[in-house]
Parts: structure tokens; sequence; C-alpha cells
């Protein structure tokens, strides 16, 4: 029974081309890339950056100082807030007659003396009169001392009322002077603790300032860091595209090679099977024990 080998080959040139293709595919994926796969890196703070945090961290517990002289100026304030409302609070109502006191003429007892001795002459000179008359010890007479005693009384209560109402308006005005004192010490203080109140507040201004500002200056320094990332990256991808260029322009070549006519050529290789050696004797008609003896060799 005859056999045949069939053997499909591409034609020389393209198995060629192919051949080549492998060993260049070969030799570049057996060597590492030139100068390394390029890692990703990650750029850190920049100057700016840092500068920033540093600056938010000195300037923690800046406030503190305005605080404290805001603190200290409103303490200082209280004191002349409280007299003010002791004055005030004095002020309101009627003298007392305490305050009074502190205003009567201190000379009031001269006053009534040299009244009443104005009014002893008067009485001296009605009885030296009603003597000469005859009138002396009459009814006329005593009208007479009784009208003096009447006006006397009355000058000396007319004094101690005047002296009273000078004292009352003196005490009056004392007590309105107090009360302009009061509101003006109220005031004073008020402004005093509205002071301290704004000098606190610079120190919170500040601190506001300075966050706005190192938060700028961080925004800045965030955006040069991306920018030096985006620069690290770009390199990167230059590198990447270096190292992946020559496998695309070995499939660029494998793709061509892949579309290329086959050209392909068909080897047939057939072979016959010998006649035993039983059929060649048999067929020759040979005889004999030295033949048969060489049969029985090839059969055993």
């Amino acid at each position: 029974m005859a056999t045949e080998t069939v053997i499909t080959k591409e034609s020389p040139e393209i198995e060629a081309y192919k051949l080549g293709l492998m060993e260049q595919a070969k030799a570049l994926t057996s060597a590492p890339p030139i100068g390394g796969m390029p890692g990703i890196t990650s750029q850190g703070m920049t100057q700016s950056q840092t500068d920033a945090l540093g600056a938010a961290q000195a300037g923690l517990g800046g406030y503190q100082p305005y605080l404290q002289t805001g603190s200290a100026t409103m303490g200082a304030a209280l004191p002349g807030f409280q007299a003010g409302q002791a004055a005030l609070g004095q002020a309101m109502g009627a003298p007392s007659q305490a305050q009074l006191d502190a205003y009567m003429n201190p000379y009031q007892q001269a006053v009534g003396d040299e009244i009443s001795r104005a009014f002893d002459m008067q009485r001296s000179q009605a009885d030296a009169t009603a003597a000469q008359s005859g009138a002396f010890g009459g009814s006329r007479a005593a009208v007479q001392q009784s009208e003096i005693g009447r006006n006397q009384a009355a000058a000396l209560a007319k004094a101690q009322a005047d002296n009273f109402l000078q004292a009352q308006a003196a005490a009056q005005n004392e007590m309105n002077r107090a009360i302009q004192v009061g509101q003006v010490q109220g005031q004073l203080a008020q402004g005093i603790g509205q002071l301290g109140m704004q000098q606190a507040g610079l120190g919170e201004l500040q601190t506001k300032l300075g966050i706005a500002e190192q938060s700028n200056l961080f925004s800045l320094g965030e955006q040069e860091r991306a920018i030096k990332q985006a620069q690290d990256e770009a390199a990167r991808q230059t590198k990447m595209q270096q190292i992946y260029e020559p496998y695309q322009r070995l499939g660029f070549y494998s793709d061509i090679l892949r579309g290329a006519p086959s050209s392909q050529m068909t080897i047939s290789q057939g072979a016959n099977p010998q006649p035993s050696i039983l059929n060649q004797l048999i067929g020759a008609g040979i005889g004999g024990l030295s033949l048969y003896g060489a049969a029985n060799k090839a059969f055993s």
C-alpha cells in the first residue's frame, strides 16, 4: 500500500521574512527596555506650600495678645461704669437731709442773731417812744410789741426758709451734676469697652487675613505642583512611547506579512512496498532444500 506525505510551506521569500520578524521579536522581548521602565512619580509639596504651612503653624494663637489687651481694656472700663451707675443711683429722687445739710449756710445762726438784735432794737425804741408819750405799758404799746414779735418771727422764718431753699437748690444742682458725671462716666466706660472689643477684634482680623493669605499661597503652590506633576507625566509618557515604538513597528510589519499572499507550494512524496520473499520464491519457481532453508530463515 502506497503512503504519501504532503508538506505545505510558504514561499521561501515570505518564510524568510517571517523568520526574520520572529528573530527581531525574540531579541526585542528578551532584553529589558533601554534605561528601564519609567516609574510613576509624585511631586511633593512645593516651597510655596511648605511656606504656607509654616506660616499657618507660626500664626497659631497670634490673636491672643490682642484678646488679652482687649480684655484688660474692658476690665479697666468696668470700675468707671460702676462709678457712673452709683452716681446715677445717688442722684435719683429728692435730696437727702445729709445732702441738704452739706449746703446749709454755716452762718445761719449769726443771721438769726442779727435779725433778733435788730428787732430787739425796735422794741427798745418802741418802749422809749411809749414812755415819752405816757403810754408805756398800755394796750397800744403791747400791740406794738406783739407786732414787732411777729415781724421778728417772720424774718427768722424767712431767713431759715431762704437758707433751706438755697441748700435745696445747691443740692439739686449737685445731683444734676452727679447725673451728668455718671452719664459721662458710663459713656466713657462704654467707649473704653468698645475699644477693648475693637482691640480683640484686631486679633480676629489678623487671624482671618493670615488664613486667607496662607490659603492663597498654598493654592499657588498647588498649581505649581500640578504643573510639575504634568511635566513628569509627559516625560513618562514620552519614555513609554519610545519603549513601545519598536513593538509598534514589529506589529505593523507583522500585519503586512499576515496580509501577504501565501505563495504556498506542495511537496508530495510516494513509496511502494517491496514484494515479500515468499512471493518472490513462488513466482520464480525455485525449489530445493537450500532455497527452502532460505525461506524458513526469512519467516523465522
